[in-house]
């Protein structure tokens, strides 16, 4: 579709390469940011900017963050003898507000797909293995509810067990097919709550 500026048009693909904007959504974004004004433009931008300069992975967990290690990891208030895995950052996000989880977070960067290509290699596997030590007393899985988060975990769970940890996975209290960051508080901390050994 051609547009009468090249300007917009060029915003509106720029929009439609975000996961799950289409090019209707991605014109609505572009005509809603032209009808904004100029200064909440430079806000908008500068706030993109700062993340992509700013905004790193922790070396202990590969969370976000913009100070190495992040806070979870360098707090003292921290459980440090469990450690949840899940595979994204907004998946910790998720959990964390819940105010039910205290201790430290592996992020594995995403979940085994053998149709997409994505083996342990392209995960936090090794990293995640190199943390257990004997003061670690507990692994939860946290992964997202469908095929890839559940392959996911029986491949770690398998992996874990042979370190003589604890390895649990949250409850099924989260739909099969649905992600973390869309499940609401009371579901995650029932689902933490009701977590089971593996």
């Amino acid at each position: 579709m051609r547009y009468t500026s090249e300007s917009v048009e060029q915003l509106v693909e720029e929009f439609a390469q975000l996961p799950g904007i289409g090019k209707k959504t991605a014109l609505r974004l572009a005509l809603f940011i032209l009808k904004m004004p100029r200064e909440k433009v430079g806000a908008f931008a500068q706030a993109l900017i700062n993340m992509k300069e700013k905004v790193r992975y922790c070396s202990v967990c590969s969370n976000i963050t913009e100070s190495d290690p992040c806070n979870v990891c360098s707090s003292p208030k921290r459980n440090r003898r469990v450690i949840c895995v899940v595979e994204e950052p907004n998946d910790v996000m998720a959990i964390e507000k819940t105010n039910e989880f205290h201790g430290l977070y592996h992020v594995l960067g995403g979940a085994l797909s053998p149709l997409d290509n994505i083996g342990p290699e392209d995960l936090k596997v090794k990293e995640l293995l190199a943390r257990i030590t004997d003061d670690i007393e507990e692994i939860i899985l946290a992964m997202n509810p469908n095929v890839e988060g559940e392959t996911t975990t029986v491949y770690l769970s398998r992996l874990l067990k042979p370190l003589k940890v604890n390895v649990t996975r949250i409850a099924r209290g989260l739909p099969i097919g649905g992600d973390l960051e869309f499940a609401d508080e009371a579901t995650l901390s029932r689902a933490l709550e009701g977590r089971i050994a593996l």
